[in-house]
């Protein structure tokens, strides 16, 4: 898809029909910046704008695989003063996310859900088609224990942003992003995967 600015109006018409939603959000950074170039809307800046006008239910963020470059001392404050839980990249490190996502169905309830993916919470060596990669990210296998973590939540909608293919000549980011897709299709309620 788009860059994760797109996120910023689904989740405003999300809110607007469930009210404050809770959010999975994969991705390599935290994208709650306040302005870029002087401008408050851009893709590093959609989950503060969510925040400021009452789009997520700030106790059912979970962010998972941040990490990278940031132009803060402590570039997860802002997240956690509000009640994010953030799950750094080498939290998730040569290990399987199943536990982690039992958690957060739990954390996450019956109450409605949307998913966030960037392609850059992946590491670059198996999606580097993306504008700002990040190394030492998760892998496809972690991916889909995420995504097939969220089967048997309130997903109201979700999205896979920041896929750039020109940024890769094998085509794997989009094959990766197709698939991932698939996936989050699969766990939408009353969906029948067997």
């Amino acid at each position: 898809g788009g860059d994760h600015t797109i996120t910023y109006p689904i989740l405003q018409a999300v809110a607007e029909k469930h009210g404050p939603v809770g959010l999975v959000h994969v991705d390599a950074h935290t994208d709650t910046g306040d302005t870029a170039l002087g401008e408050k809307i851009y893709h590093g800046t959609p989950f503060r704008r969510c925040v400021e006008e009452g789009l997520l239910d700030c106790s059912r963020v979970v962010q998972i695989g941040i990490r990278g470059s940031s132009y803060d001392p402590d570039p997860y404050k802002y997240c956690r003063d509000r009640g994010f839980r953030v799950v750094p990249a080498e939290e998730c490190w040569r290990k399987s996310l199943v536990p982690l996502m039992g958690e957060v169905r739990k954390q996450m309830g019956d109450k409605p859900v949307y998913i966030s993916f960037d392609i850059d919470g992946l590491d670059p060596a198996y999606a580097p088609g993306t504008g700002t990669p990040e190394v030492a990210g998760l892998m496809p296998a972690q991916a889909l224990e995420i995504i097939r973590g969220c089967k048997g939540l309130n997903v109201v909608g979700c999205d896979l942003v920041e896929v750039a293919p020109m940024y890769d000549v094998s085509g794997n980011t989009a094959l990766l992003g197709a698939n991932l897709l698939f996936e989050m299709l699969c766990v939408l309620p009353k969906v029948k995967t067997t």
